[in-house]
């Protein structure tokens, strides 16, 4: 059953009084810098029950009432070129800035221009300028900033963020997104600020992230989360130093944060003229999050489910050389920090135990014995071994489905002339050497068979009550198992062990 331990309206309400605050402390112009994902938030959603996870855009839309607002997409070149992935939809960055677009569109929100950063002629760079431009769409490039770091002088010059083209805004608040961390959002902001006061524009900067919450204790589990998806690129929460020396309050910031903050800093007086800027990273921020904590016991363990979901997700990247092994070794430090383990997620043991299981009946394939379980949102465990007909993630799906929509588990959903025709398809015409179905071709044939079949429509209907329900399995998933579960909108872990022996499936 679930219980929220946030109040998402409280939030936004919070949330959009400070940022029309800042806005007004500028003249009327601030360049808003959000860090995290404004749609699709599932890493908020999961930590803080109750938190929408296109909270942010809502909160666009809220303050759209107040003022108009322009959005900035910013994009790293070498992000493009080197095809960098977003796990949780599993495609690249430039597709999901261009997924974006188009989302930020149907929410009623136009993306004005898009900023390839650090811009070095790269082909693939090219590619997508070319793509974005033949569709109407502003593109900017901007090089490496001049002197950046050390060289205040030079950065805050017609050579450093002056040799950026300006980009054209009109509206109060300026959105400035990236698909990604490091997309170039800080240089951006800081390039239209020099731009500004050139033009004798008073416009300003701030920045809004969720994580990690300022004002809740450093070593809260939702704060540890956020270091934990946040290992591959070595983020970690510390105390906000200069607050505290300038206010005598406690406050969390990250290093990143902490280490650019001096140089932010010198920039902004270089660029404003005048001493009077933020005292620390705490004061450069907007977020409000923390006050829409209302239960915090939920939040914590939830957090802490978050942390170990994070460990299997680098465990399985690190087998299929994405990342490290110290972004493994992270996560694993900070479970033992909190004393969780892998079993705490209690869909892990079930999982485990429907593998032994499989294993014993010899009923696995190609001698590969796969296990899976799902938690129901009333807390029931359902589980689903492979077998020569089906992957275990096919078997699991239609067992949870025949569980919700209360059939006998001795009726069979697929009618053998439809699972023999699917088989056939894919070992005879197409030669493929896998002929059980993986859960996409398992949900096709669902479907095929629910038009003649009451009880498969009638377990059909209950797919729908499967979104947001937890879900392991012993062995990672195939690309058709991936897009299956991914659709589905589960939240998937698996051991990092593969579930075939060959390199190449088909």
């Amino acid at each position: 059953m679930f219980t929220a331990g946030f109040d998402n309206q409280r939030y936004l309400d919070e949330q959009s009084k400070m940022i029309l605050e800042r806005i007004r402390k500028f003249d009327n112009k601030l360049y808003l810098e959000f860090g995290g994902k404004i749609l699709f938030d599932l890493h908020a959603a999961r930590i803080l029950p109750g938190f929408d996870p296109n909270a942010k855009m809502r909160l666009l839309q809220e303050l759209q009432k107040h003022a108009h607002v322009d959005v900035i997409l910013t994009i790293f070149a070498g992000d493009i070129e080197r095809k960098k992935m977003r796990a949780d939809f599993g495609i690249t960055y430039d597709v999901d800035a261009q997924k974006q677009i188009d989302d930020f569109a149907e929410w009623g929100i136009s993306i004005g221009s898009v900023v390839i950063t650090r811009y070095e002629d790269q082909p693939a760079a090219n590619l997508f300028r070319n793509k974005l431009e033949r569709r109407g769409i502003r593109v900017y490039t901007h090089r490496k900033t001049k002197g950046y770091p050390n060289d205040v002088d030079m950065i805050v010059s017609d050579e450093g963020y002056g040799a950026n083209p300006h980009i054209e805004t009109t509206a109060p608040l300026v959105i400035v997104t990236g698909p990604g961390p490091n997309s170039g959002k800080l240089a951006t902001c800081l390039s239209q600020l020099y731009h500004d006061h050139k033009n004798n524009i008073r416009s300003g900067y701030a920045k809004f992230e969720t994580f990690p919450i300022w004002n809740i204790p450093l070593k809260h589990p939702v704060n540890i989360a956020y270091e934990a998806a946040t290992a591959e690129i070595r983020d970690y929460n510390c105390i906000d130093h200069f607050h505290l020396d300038a206010y005598n309050i406690p406050s969390i910031n990250y290093n990143r944060d902490m280490e650019v903050f001096p140089v932010v800093r010198r920039i902004l007086q270089k660029i404003t003229g005048s001493n009077e800027v933020y005292k620390s990273p705490t004061d450069m921020g907007v977020n409000c999050a923390g006050k829409g904590i209302i239960n915090d016991q939920i939040v914590r363990e939830a957090s802490k489910q978050e942390i170990i979901r994070r460990y299997f997700r680098y465990s399985c990247e690190y087998v299929m050389g994405l990342v490290d092994k110290e972004a493994v070794d992270r996560v694993t430090s900070l479970l033992k920090e909190l004393g969780i383990e892998l079993e705490d997620r209690p869909v892990v043991k079930p999982a485990r135990e429907a593998a032994i299981e499989c294993e014993k009946n010899g009923k696995g394939n190609e001698g590969i014995f796969c296990g899976a379980a799902i938690e129901l949102t009333d807390g029931t465990i359902i589980t689903g071994k492979n077998s020569e007909l089906m992957h275990a993630s096919s078997a699991l799906v239609l067992n949870a489905l025949k569980h919700l929509a209360q059939i006998p588990d001795k009726i069979h959903l697929l009618p053998p002339i439809i699972t023999a025709s699917i088989c056939h398809l894919k070992k005879v015409i197409l030669r493929g050497k896998k002929v059980n179905l993986d859960l996409e071709e398992t949900l096709i044939a669902l479907s095929i068979s629910a038009i003649s079949n009451p009880i498969a429509s009638e377990a059909m209907e209950k797919i729908k009550e499967l979104r947001g329900c937890e879900v392991h399995m012993t062995h990672m998933p195939t690309p058709g198992d991936e897009a299956g579960l991914r659709k589905l909108g589960v939240n998937l872990t698996s051991e990092p062990e593969f579930a075939s022996k060959s390199l190449f499936i088909n």
